[in-house]
């Protein structure tokens, strides 16, 4: 799994929230910025794709850490 810069706490959202906060911190970052968004909801491993592709983020994939799953987005 590819290293971070920034991270995310995004446990025990429930969806859309996962992606609102992701999208917001996007907006902030420089592009090709990765940033680490730790997720409890399930919804997140659809919801977060999803959005990298409307978005023009690159989803880079994501990791279980016991029942949080870590999902890693490159800026575009």
């Amino acid at each position: 799994m590819a290293e971070w810069d920034e991270i995310l706490d995004c446990e025990g959202l429930l969806c859309p929230l996962p992606v609102l906060r992701a999208r917001k911190r996007l907006l902030a970052l420089g592009p090709g910025t990765v940033l680490c968004v730790r997720a409890t909801d399930a919804m997140a491993l659809v919801d977060l794709p999803h959005f990298c592709g409307q978005a023009g983020h690159d989803y880079l994939g994501a990791q279980a850490e016991g029942d949080v799953t870590l999902h890693l987005i490159r800026r575009g």
